[in-house]
């Protein structure tokens, strides 16, 4: 039998948990002081209205006018326009004492008949359960609610429970019992950046994949499903993306606008990635770089990483609507003779891995003669695990300060991709980079910040609006 859903009105949740809360349902929303609980709680009441289903939120914390003010600004939303047109009713309880609480009570009951309330939200039972003498009468209101309000009369519910600073335990505990649902929002680091995460408790009749996810504030309250590849309905060709005049974009705006404008020219880019980064991941960053560079009549030589296909390059060239005829006179794919490589391939650079020197010198050779014939200057994209391998580590240092050296004077820009395990060795190349940035994956949300010069932390997504893969960045916030 099919369970009745209320969405969320949580961007990437309902993807997660089937559809949206079982309707009727009693959710617990815990968690410390400034985790989102407000933001979430606005969102599920503002998605309700949208779908001519009236809410109702019981305010024991902050005021009327506070509330309208700071949330509406915050998910983009009227709430002042949305109670003045009856959709949601804001009960302001703020200066509620001990004698005053059963009347509350009934106050509410009848507000949520009169407007017919679907949706209920409470913020928060911490600071109602201090107006109350006894945890016996906690006990009442909660079974009240979850009686009269909830099962009677079909009233999803949140219940906010404020978790305080250095406690791990909700509520009183009474109220994780009788709750059908629990979400513990969270608010830590990672590798020193502000991260936020949720994690889903409980949630009765509802088998559950993924318990924690990543989610921001920024923008309203956004939650952030497992990266997985999406389908390309209807493919366009690549719509390239306007450099500024001392930099490179990446094909993506929203990447631009995180590295202030895109790549500089002229500069070396090191891309770091943890072991949980899968190739799918990264050359959703890099795919559309290149596009911007070869659907421009630009040059671009690439070094792949070891274990990647140097003829992926080809495929990638073809989802963005390049021609057979784009990746043959802009693109050079340079790899060792021990590759099992087709031979009639015109723009395959092949190394004999013996003699870095000579290796290199061909390199350039040909990279010279590209900006030649594009008159323009070009992208090379390095898989500095291959260069370790080939050559090993010293060299490989020698040989991105020499390529950067080239850079410098001919106007082009270097990405150096490093795989988990080289860690070493990153930091080693760490002083020749502009930017330094890391890719790394936590509950599935691809996550990318910048070390050199030192960014927000962003979460990735996959944006195929526009007919081919773009990265498309939030900041976590």
């Amino acid at each position: 039998m099919a369970v009745d859903k209320v969405k969320t009105g949580v961007d990437g949740l309902d993807e997660v948990i089937g559809g949206g809360f079982p309707r009727g349902s009693l959710i617990l929303l815990a968690g410390g002081p400034g985790t989102g609980k407000t933001v979430f709680a606005m969102q599920f009441l503002a998605g309700g209205c949208r779908v001519g289903e009236p809410g109702v939120y019981v305010s024991f914390a902050e005021s009327k006018k506070t509330l309208i003010e700071n949330v509406s600004r915050h998910i983009g939303v009227d709430l002042g326009r949305l109670v003045d047109e009856g959709k949601l009713k804001i009960l302001d309880f703020t200066a509620v004492r001990e004698k005053g609480v059963s009347d509350v009570l009934n106050f509410v009951l009848d507000e949520v008949r009169a407007v017919k309330a679907k949706r209920l939200v409470i913020d928060s039972f911490s600071a109602m359960a201090q107006a109350f003498e006894s945890p016996i009468d906690v006990r009442i209101v909660v079974h009240l609610v979850l009686s009269q309000i909830v099962r009677a009369m079909g009233c999803t519910t949140l219940m906010i429970e404020e978790v305080p600073i250095g406690k791990t335990g909700i509520g009183l505990g009474m109220e994780e019992f009788v709750a059908d649902g629990i979400i513990l929002l969270r608010s830590d680091e990672l590798e020193g950046y502000p991260f936020r995460d949720l994690e889903i408790v409980k949630l009765r009749g509802v088998r559950l994949g993924q318990r924690k996810l990543v989610f921001t504030l920024e923008g309203g309250f956004k939650v952030y499903p497992q990266l997985k590849p999406k389908p390309i309905e209807r493919p366009k060709r690549f719509q390239p993306t306007p450099d500024l005049p001392d930099r490179y974009s990446t094909g993506s705006r929203s990447l631009d606008e995180a590295l202030g404008g895109g790549l500089p020219k002229a500069s070396v880019t090191l891309l770091e990635l943890d072991e949980k980064v899968s190739r799918f991941m990264y050359h959703l960053l890099l795919a559309p770089l290149v596009a911007n560079f070869a659907l421009q009549g630009r040059g671009v030589l690439v070094v792949p990483l070891i274990g990647a296909d140097p003829l992926t390059l080809r495929k990638y060239i073809g989802i963005y609507g390049g021609t057979e005829e784009d990746w043959k006179r802009y693109v050079r794919i340079v790899a060792a003779k021990s590759l099992d490589m087709p031979k009639d391939l015109p723009n395959i650079i092949m190394l004999n891995a013996e003699d870095w020197k000579e290796d290199r010198d061909k390199v350039v050779k040909a990279s010279k003669q590209l900006a030649m014939e594009t008159n323009k200057p070009n992208l090379t994209i390095i898989g500095i695990d291959t260069l370790a391998t080939l050559y090993g580590g010293e060299k490989c240092v020698e040989i991105l300060n020499l390529s950067a050296a080239g850079a410098k004077s001919s106007g082009a820009t270097i990405v150096a991709v490093i795989k988990a395990g080289y860690r070493d060795l990153a930091v080693k190349l760490s002083p020749i980079a502009d930017i330094y940035l890391r890719l790394t994956r936590e509950h599935g949300c691809l996550l990318l910040y910048g070390v050199k010069p030192r960014t927000g932390l962003y979460a990735v997504e996959m944006d195929v609006s526009r007919g081919y893969p773009l990265p498309e960045l939030t900041q976590i916030v």
